[in-house]
């Protein structure tokens, strides 16, 4: 049986040489046939070069380089429709993804499971403000979206050839992988572990490129903030009939003095900023209509052995 490994790869000159070197280890002690696939997301440094000198030495490296950086979603896609193993596995180059965890999930394979994903039971090394809205994050997704979303998981994961096909059969430029694991189904076996640091290099997720992310997941797999924004609407619009119904009983009965003017810009500024984050709501989900309409391509390859 082959199991190929995905490694998406941006700038990561420093940790791939470590990384290639855990997995040699780990794959001698498995009795499977192994291809590396590197795909290198638009690197500025030496990555691809390093790639490049890794595969003279090993037949089973190969590599995938992009014309340009077009994200780690797009560079999961392109290893999985070219991976060609009996299991795909994506793990990161930073080995924050333990290779050594590969022999217990391929034992869970064996006991019949389609995946087997990983998730932290700890966030140590994170900071407090991130850990929090992590969780935040996945609170509220699992709420409002019918996709099950685990706490801390992964994009670790060891899946059959089927379960990998029909993630690649999922076309769609705008993508969130985590919730497309969820999605497509199958029996899945959660493996936990202790959070691991990387071990070179700095990590290229800052906490806006997190947010951003955790939106594009939201937009992706819930329609729900659709539902508040029109929920929003019809709420004001009877707040504003009960005003007004208020405000003639008031003036029938006992005159129309002139009340304080500083609360009603107030209640203006109110109105005004629910309907412009409506607005922003009803945007965001019509700009990834717009991206999905163009049918661009999710990348474009500059150099490949594959």
């Amino acid at each position: 049986m082959k199991i190929s490994v995905v490694i998406p790869c941006y700038n990561e000159q420093e940790s791939i040489g470590l990384f290639y070197n855990e997995m040699c280890s780990v794959s001698e002690e498995m009795n499977h046939e192994f291809e590396f696939i590197f795909v290198n997301d638009g690197s500025r440094d030496n990555t691809l070069a390093i790639i490049k000198e890794l595969r003279e030495k090993d037949s089973r490296v190969k590599y995938i380089s992009f014309s340009r950086n077009f994200g780690k979603e797009s560079a999961i896609y392109a290893g999985f429709s070219k991976a060609s193993g009996d299991y795909v596995v994506m793990m990161d180059a930073d080995l924050q993804d333990p290779p050594r965890l590969l022999p217990e999930m391929m034992k869970y394979i064996n006991q019949g499971y389609d995946s087997v994903a990983t998730r932290r039971v700890t966030r140590k090394g994170e900071p407090p403000i991130r850990s929090f809205f992590a969780r935040m994050f996945y609170k509220v997704i699992n709420k409002i979206s019918d996709v099950d979303i685990v706490d801390g998981a992964r994009d670790y994961r060891l899946m059959t050839a089927q379960m990998k096909d029909a993630i690649v059969s999922m076309k769609e430029y705008n993508r969130f992988s985590k919730g497309i694991f969820g999605w497509v189904g199958f029996q899945t076996k959660w493996l936990e572990y202790e959070n691991v640091e990387r071990v070179a290099g700095e990590t290229k997720w800052n906490f806006w490129k997190l947010f951003l992310y955790s939106l594009e997941g939201i937009i992706a797999f819930s329609t729900v903030p659709l539902v508040l924004a029109s929920m929003f609407g019809i709420i004001f619009c009877l707040l504003a009939f009960a005003m007004i119904l208020f405000i003639v009983v008031r003036t029938l009965a006992f005159g129309d003095p002139v009340a304080g003017w500083p609360s009603m810009v107030c209640i203006i500024f109110l109105i005004g900023g629910i309907q412009l984050l409506c607005i922003g709501i009803i945007g965001q989900y019509l700009s990834k209509t717009y991206l999905e309409t163009k049918k661009r391509p999710k990348y474009i390859i500059k150099d490949t052995n594959i």
